[in-house]
């Protein structure tokens, strides 16, 4: 039986019941070829700034901040130490930055309601925050050693022989982006590990664009009908306003889609830049508290942190990620698919979605690689990431894990919803998941 299989865990929550009780993120913004206006610090900070102002709540009560961040700039190490110093949570507060790729922002959230189930903290800001477009472009190992030679010549012949051995390939830079895209022990792109699902799976190019096309036009329908009342606005240094996630395409449509060109597999491939995440910049911050800490601040709440689980597998399957973290989860608390109300798959690509949803409910993937009797009933296609995805708002990889928890959270707020399950696939082959309670299930401030 797989090492992740069902049954053997109690639950990763267990103690002290942790509640969310708001959440605020930045409109995603779209990484275009540039610098955007916006560091990966000042995305969490206007997030942050944000939602402690929607609670009248002064920055220095929190315990703790905890952020997750894959790659902030080299001005921002330990990025949370920086967004706490900033906001005014006083020295005394202590801060940390985690990273787990793609689900570094609900690697914050589970750590920060560990240390509340556990007694350790009563009120902690928690989110991710990332800036992609500010990714640093980084010099190759030919021109750091060349660098190395030219410091250590002392004369002006020495340095006149460095110069000589210069050659073009020692100009040639590091895209840190690309290399962070890219599975070192593999070998293989994120996006080419979504070619594989797809080849293993049987999905076709028509079932990808045509998710992707939905996945617009949902986004185009719940910002009509104003389903996003956690995103606040940004302001630039230039009085520029963003209040939207800018990478929407309302009119995308199947002949659109079809006509973009393969990315990761010329030219027989798939996957394309329209059935992907986009690459962006964006922030999503969340307040979790103890039930003493809603009773002494007074506090709302959004609703409740119920279970956690992270799972590994191979890496060039990646993006399968969320069927092993959310089996085990579903198992412990004797679920199936129609006890889920809202499920918020991160869409790092149409194909990786598509494929979990045909794995949940395949006999011979449940039995074969999970260790379980029977497959899963499907998941109501209605039910799955109803509002869009990382394939029409972006996808800033720190904060996606962060994003999802909290959109899932209005979602059920909005709906009068029992559960959630939010979850993500993880580049390096890992998944991790959140259950998620409604505020009306049992819920007291």
């Amino acid at each position: 039986m797989n090492r992740q299989s069902i049954g053997q865990d109690p639950g990763n929550l267990r103690g002290r019941p942790v509640y969310v009780v708001d959440g605020v993120r930045t409109p995603f913004l779209k990484a275009r070829g540039k610098p955007g206006p916006f560091r990966a610090s000042d995305l969490s900070l206007a997030a942050s700034r944000a939602l402690l102002m929607r609670l009248a709540l002064a920055p220095d009560v929190v315990d703790q901040v905890v952020l997750g961040c894959v790659s902030s700039g080299p001005d921002e190490s330990n990025i949370a130490r920086i967004l706490a110093l900033r906001l005014g949570c006083g020295e005394n507060v202590p801060a940390w930055t985690v990273q787990r790729n793609c689900a570094s922002g609900m690697q914050a959230l589970e750590s920060a309601a560990l240390d509340i189930a556990t007694g350790r903290s009563e009120l902690v800001l928690a989110g991710g925050t990332e800036s992609m477009s500010h990714h640093p472009i980084m010099l190759n190992e030919l021109m750091v050693a060349w660098l190395g030679m030219w410091n250590q010549a002392g004369t002006l012949g020495s340095r006149g022989r460095a110069l000589m051995k210069l050659r073009m390939q020692h100009f040639k830079p590091v895209v840190a982006l690309l290399r962070g895209l890219t599975d070192p022990v593999v070998g293989l792109s994120m996006g080419q590990t979504a070619e594989e699902l797809a080849e293993r799976f049987g999905i076709d190019r028509e079932a990808m664009d045509a998710f992707a096309m939905r996945s617009h036009h949902r986004l185009a329908q719940a910002r009509e009908q104003d389903y996003f009342g956690e995103i606040e606005p940004l302001y630039d240094s230039n009085g520029h306003v963003y209040e939207h996630d800018d990478g929407l395409r309302p009119d995308s449509s199947m002949e659109s889609l079809a006509g973009l060109r393969p990315v990761f597999d010329r030219p027989v491939g798939r996957v394309t830049a329209g059935n992907s995440a986009q690459v962006s910049d964006g922030a999503a911050m969340l307040l979790l508290a103890s039930e003493q800490a809603l009773r002494q601040f007074d506090l709302p709440v959004l609703g409740r942190i119920v279970d956690s689980q992270w799972a590994g597998l191979d890496p060039a399957q990646m993006g399968l990620g969320p069927v092993h973290a959310m089996a085990p989860i579903m198992h412990r608390h004797a679920l199936d698919s129609d006890d889920i109300d809202v499920w918020e798959i991160n869409e790092a690509f149409a194909a990786q979605v598509l494929a979990c949803r045909l794995a949940w409910q395949s006999d011979e993937f449940c039995r074969d690689v999970l260790g379980q009797e029977k497959a899963f009933a499907p998941i109501d296609e209605t039910r799955l990431n109803r509002d869009g995805g990382g394939i029409s708002l972006g996808h800033p990889v720190g904060a996606s894990g962060a994003r999802i928890t909290l959109h899932a959270l209005k979602a059920m707020q909005r709906g009068g919803n029992r559960r959630a399950m939010a979850s993500l696939c993880i580049g390096g082959g890992q998944g991790g998941a959140l259950l998620l309670e409604g505020a009306h299930e049992g819920v007291a401030a």
